[in-house]
């Protein structure tokens, strides 16, 4: 069983920057592909993902403002966003295979 926390959201300015963590339980998650999703009123949406090996992809609407990376060591995975934009006000999910996080709200307002 893995376990996925996330932490980092909050309320920030557009333009502003956070990062968000998410802390996974046991190291099998250095074998595994990680993403970060987003949640909000009716749209879902894959926002980045990294594979085991480092590879990353991104959805359009974030490309070049966002950046996710692992640090395997510390069996967690970030999401650096920068520039954000009310519309990137969503709750954040973390995921690896079938496990999930509970999430962690963004909002974007000024």
């Amino acid at each position: 069983q893995v376990q996925l926390v996330e932490s980092g959201g909050g309320l920030v300015q557009p333009g502003g920057s956070l990062r968000l963590s998410c802390a996974a339980s046991g190291s099998i998650i250095s074998r595994l592909a990680m993403g970060w999703y987003r949640q909000a009123p009716g749209k879902r949406e894959l926002v980045a993902a990294i594979t085991s090996g480092g590879s990353t992809d991104y959805a359009d609407s974030v490309k070049g403002r966002f950046t996710i990376s692992r640090e395997n060591a510390k069996n967690t995975v970030y999401l650096q966003m920068n520039s954000l934009k009310p519309e990137d006000t969503a709750v954040y999910y973390c995921n690896a295979a079938k496990f999930w996080g509970q999430g962690t709200l963004v909002t974007v307002s000024s």
